[in-house]
């Protein structure tokens, strides 16, 4: 029974298990243009974090919790300080000192991920063997930051006329006409909206298969799987050994010290509604492991065997367990290898990333007995980028490879060069109209906003008015966007202030920025009437007065809300007034209470665990219940206080009985 495409679009479709309405209409797009390509790449950057949150190249992001330079929102202020110590931040302030263009998340990757070898660290962040935070991103930079100082002087002392060019990462490369293959096949289908493709990775298609690029469609129909039940697993945890028969693929990662590999299957699991892509609980792992070496050099950056090649053997203690321990990686990693040699034999696809060269003669040699081989023609670079090797970045791999994208290109866009910015951000869901670009005045004003509102929050009236005065933003500053919930009901500083019960943001608000009480804000309230506590309220009036006839020359008061002036003076007198009239009811129920409990007389044990009284005509009552009938009607307080002079008089009683006994 055919679904209606809403209902098959709503959850995310495997290559290996399509639909029949989708693979009926699939049609391959020749012009796609290489904006959507570069577009999606950048979004499997964000699909690493722990949730799959949409990323939008480098607009300008601005908030409390957000850094406008690098384009990135946090959702805490932990994620925020961390941020604000990263290589990327670092790296777009230099740029931005030297005049040039902050770089996004993505091209930032792209920029480390060819160094000679990575400087990540542990998956853990309690491993013992994890290096400084601080550190190791300084190692990085700095390591980046030098290739890039180097190639600028090559450049500007070299006139050679060689026909090459030098990229951003380092690495220097011959000038090609044309770009290459785009990692992605882009495909038309009637079930879509308008302008909207499915896209397909070109490298989980066989070299045969990916030539004749009109006969792609009919090479997808042929690679449906049928499901398969989930395999039983034996006692030792493994899946039974029919499982290893069917179709799978090789996934391995190794830099840094940190090695993954895994071996998936390619069938998709039988269930009860139907099958569904292999998901990260759903996909069926055939084997996978994970290995950690301590084998980068803390602070500096590299693995100690480029230290040794390119300096010549140190000799300290932390070297030498360096170079055991790439020794013990790679026999490790190869022994691996060697167990796993029949799946990797009879795998469809290996996908490795191995960075540097020291990982590359891990994998693939030579050495006797070696499994891989480098001119294998089922090896696969992964099309997008990728982070640290662990398992749980293999399997994102995974669903990325095996998961049909969708993606919106603008018909407009495809006559723009390959350099230019796609206009529209792919989504993983049918795509949603993109956000309209800012202006420079929008720009601004979202940054006003986010600052204004952090000093409010944090009741920085210095540095409020400084910014007020520095900045030339006015008191009644509008925060933006306008219809957010947050600026629907405190629009303006002021209302921000009394909605916060700061009462000295207040004061300073109206006195010295000179900030209009009479604004009201989307729900027709003044400030004044936000205001909670009555010294945000009396803040108001004593304003009022401090203002004088100036004030009631340019405000109007009454409609601000605004009760009758007072003097500072007048309100510190009324709030000692209040009080000592506190302390004097207190006083007077403390005298009550005491002489309640003299005329209640000694008690005595009654043989049931409670105190009966001589004076209470036989009536028992607990301790309990005698402090609760004690703290009656009392506010919290009250009976902090009297909680407070019950363990004083005990201490007082068992002081006493010390002194008789002595």
């Amino acid at each position: 029974m055919d679904q209606k495409p809403e209902d098959l679009l709503r959850r995310p479709l495997y290559v290996y298990d399509l639909p029949d309405q989708v693979l009926s209409t699939l049609t391959l797009k020749r012009d796609a243009t290489s904006d959507a390509q570069n577009t999606v790449e950048e979004t499997t950057k964000s699909t690493s974090q722990a949730q799959e949150a949409p990323s939008s190249g480098l607009p300008t992001v601005v908030g409390p919790q957000s850094c406008s330079l690098c384009a990135l929102s946090f959702a805490t202020v932990q994620e925020q300080r961390g941020h604000l110590k990263s290589d990327l931040h670092h790296y777009n302030l230099k740029q931005k000192l030297r005049g040039r263009t902050p770089v996004s998340e993505a091209e930032f990757e792209k920029l480390i991920a060819n160094l000679d070898e990575s400087l990540s660290g542990s998956d853990s962040p309690d491993s013992d063997e994890e290096e400084d935070e601080d550190d190791k991103e300084s190692s990085v930079l700095t390591t980046l930051l030098k290739k890039q100082a180097t190639l600028a002087d090559k450049r500007n002392s070299s006139n050679t006329g060689d026909n090459q060019d030098d990229d951003e990462d380092g690495h220097s490369r011959k000038k090609q006409k044309g770009g290459g293959a785009q990692p992605l096949l882009w495909f038309s289908s009637p079930l879509l909206p308008q302008n909207n493709y499915f896209g397909i990775y070109r490298a989980i298609f066989g070299l045969e298969e990916s030539k004749d690029e009109s006969n792609i469609a009919e090479v997808i129909k042929k690679k449906q799987l049928e499901p398969v039940p989930a395999p039983k697993l034996s006692p030792d945890g493994t899946p039974s050994p029919a499982a290893y028969k069917g179709p799978h693929i090789f996934l391995c990662m190794i830099g840094g010290g940190h090695f993954a590999a895994m071996v998936v299957s390619l069938a998709p699991r039988q269930t009860k509604q139907g099958s569904v892509g292999p998901l990260n609980r759903e996909a069926t792992v055939l084997a996978h492991k994970t290995f950690h070496r301590y084998t980068t050099r803390r602070k500096q950056g590299g693995s100690q065997s480029a230290n040794d090649n390119a300096k010549g053997n140190a000799h300290s203690a932390g070297s030498s367990i360096r170079r055991y321990n790439e020794q013990a990686l790679t026999d490790e990693v190869r022994l691996l290898l060697q167990d796993w040699k029949g799946l990797l034999d009879t795998s469809d696809l290996l996908f490795i990333r191995a960075t540097g060269s020291t990982n590359r003669r891990t994998l693939f040699g030579p050495y006797e007995g070696q499994v891989l081989r480098a001119n294998d023609p089922r090896i696969r670079s992964f099309p997008f980028s990728t982070r640290r090797a662990t398992q749980n970045e293999l399997m994102r791999s995974f669903i990325e490879l095996t998961r049909l994208k969708v993606h919106e290109i603008d018909p407009s866009q495809e006559a723009k060069p390959q350099d230019e910015p796609a206009a529209k951000a792919p989504s993983s869901k049918p795509a949603k109209p993109a956000t309209p670009k800012l202006t420079e005045e929008e720009e601004t004003a979202l940054l006003h906003t986010s600052q204004l509102q952090a000093f409010i929050r944090r009741s920085k009236l210095p540095a409020l008015l400084s910014y007020l005065k520095s900045n030339d933003v006015p008191a009644d500053f509008l925060f933006q966007p306008a219809d957010s919930q947050q600026n629907h009901h405190a629009p303006t500083p002021l209302h921000l202030a009394a909605n916060q019960n700061a009462a000295p943001l207040v004061l300073g608000l109206l006195v010295k920025a000179g900030a209009d009480p009479t604004l009201r804000n989307k729900e027709g309230k003044t400030a004044f009437e936000l205001a909670g506590y009555r010294a945000t309220r009396d803040a108001f009036r004593v304003a009022r007065s401090e203002l004088g006839e100036a004030g009631a020359a340019r405000w109007d008061w009454d409609a601000a809300r605004v009760p009758p002036a007072i003097t500072r003076d007048e309100a510190e007198k009324r709030d000692e007034r209040e009080r000592k009239e506190s302390d004097r009811k207190e006083a007077e129920r403390r005298r009550a209470e005491e002489q309640r409990l003299k005329s209640e007389g000694p008690r005595v044990p009654d043989g049931k665990g409670r105190g009966k009284s001589l004076l209470d005509g036989g009536v028992s009552k607990s301790a309990q219940e005698r402090r609760e009938e004690e703290a009656r009607g009392l506010t919290p307080e009250q009976r902090l206080k009297l909680d407070r002079e019950r363990r004083a008089r005990a201490a007082e009683a068992r002081f006493g009985r010390m002194q008789q006994g002595g």
